[in-house]
């Protein structure tokens, strides 16, 4: 032991490396106003979403995009093509991009684009922050709504004016903090089902989350502040299969509706096309997609939404040191398909659903 220097200065910050400050989300989002316009592509969508979920609203939800954004570049013009088709598929589609900026790993990798926006392992997070605010204005200032995955509880201070859908994550909606932080924020919020395939980590998740809660946060400043939240009555279940396999069939569907329903919750599911719903083969995707779509005709108002992993090109990548060998529009994390697919599919859909 070093007896040098104080045993209290000995006890903390053992394994921190560095503490690098941010500025506050109140200066961050000076920096950055929201426009006119993208305050309205959010409200208007979000306004929307609650009509779908309640059944005042027929259209079947799409939230379709990238696994992840690395590439604002790509993002944006992956954005510019779904806007274009959100405008002609609108009124039997209610069309969400999917815009992902946080990852959670199952052990380690890319974190997303906030963590580390340079894609080198500097962590220039304050950039990341910076980057990502100014892509989600450009994107609602098209008129195209977002939805994104909330993974860090500080995070959302910095960017929730620009989201009008948010989901938590099979690995984190079990966890208290991340239901207590759906409880707080603006808009609708979705569950996925448990790594497991457990549909009831879910269902407690959307009970929670409407219940109001306390917890450690910060406030505008940027200051630790104790967040005290009125609840968010705006959940829902997201189904993307588990370990035992997928739960997109129709038998799967109904079983969650009747727990759903059990819970007292209003009876609606998003399906996740992806994920252990494909076992991970993003070229199953169309056939799941398929398939709900059909479930979706047949029982209209049960299934609200589907969500779908897609990019400029399909498959993925591996992040190497060599950044200029990167393709574009290609994923670094999950495997998407590709446009023409994509724009296929949204077609199909909107033609089945007529």
């Amino acid at each position: 032991m070093d007896t040098t220097t104080p045993l209290a200065d000995q006890l903390g910050n053992l394994h921190i490396r560095e503490l690098t400050p941010l500025q506050s989300p109140r200066d961050l989002k000076a920096q950055l106003p929201l426009s006119q316009a993208a305050a309205h592509t959010v409200a208007a969508a979000r306004a929307q979403i609650r009509r779908i979920l309640r059944g005042d609203d027929a259209r079947l939800m799409v939230v379709i995009g990238p696994c992840s954004i690395h590439d604002p570049e790509a993002a944006l013009d992956y954005a510019r093509r779904l806007y274009r088709l959100r405008n002609e598929l609108d009124d039997r589609l209610m069309i969400i991009m999917r815009a992902y900026l946080e990852k959670p790993r199952t052990t380690i990798g890319w974190r997303g684009l906030i963590n580390d926006p340079h894609l080198d392992g500097s962590f220039d997070m304050s950039a990341g922050l910076a980057i990502a605010r100014r892509l989600l204005i450009a994107i609602n200032e098209l008129g195209l709504p977002i939805a994104t995955e909330m993974l860090d509880p500080i995070s959302p201070q910095y960017l929730d004016d620009q989201i009008s859908l948010a989901t938590i994550g099979a690995r984190t909606a079990e966890a208290q903090t991340h239901r207590a932080l759906a409880s707080g924020v603006s808009m609708p919020v979705g569950f996925k089902n448990g790594t497991d395939g457990s549909v009831q980590v879910a269902i407690n998740g959307c009970i929670t989350a409407a219940g109001s809660h306390s917890f450690l946060g910060i406030d505008d400043d940027g200051r630790s502040a104790v967040v005290k939240t009125t609840g968010n009555p705006d959940s829902f279940v997201i189904l993307r299969g588990g370990r035992g396999g997928p739960n997109y069939g129709s038998e799967h569907v109904a079983e969650a509706l009747r727990q759903i329903g059990a819970a007292g919750l209003h009876q609606a599911v998003m399906v996740d096309c992806s994920h252990a719903n494909t076992g991970g083969d993003f070229r199953l995707q169309e056939g799941v997609w398929g398939n709900v779509l059909g479930q979706a005709i047949d029982r209209p108002g049960a299934i609200v939404g589907l969500m779908v992993e897609s990019n400029l090109h399909e498959g993925k990548q591996q992040l190497s040191a060599d950044r200029g060998a990167l393709r574009y529009g290609v994923s670094l994390t999950d495997g998407c398909i590709g446009w023409e697919q994509t724009e296929r599919m949204l077609r199909a859909a909107h033609a089945q659903l007529g």
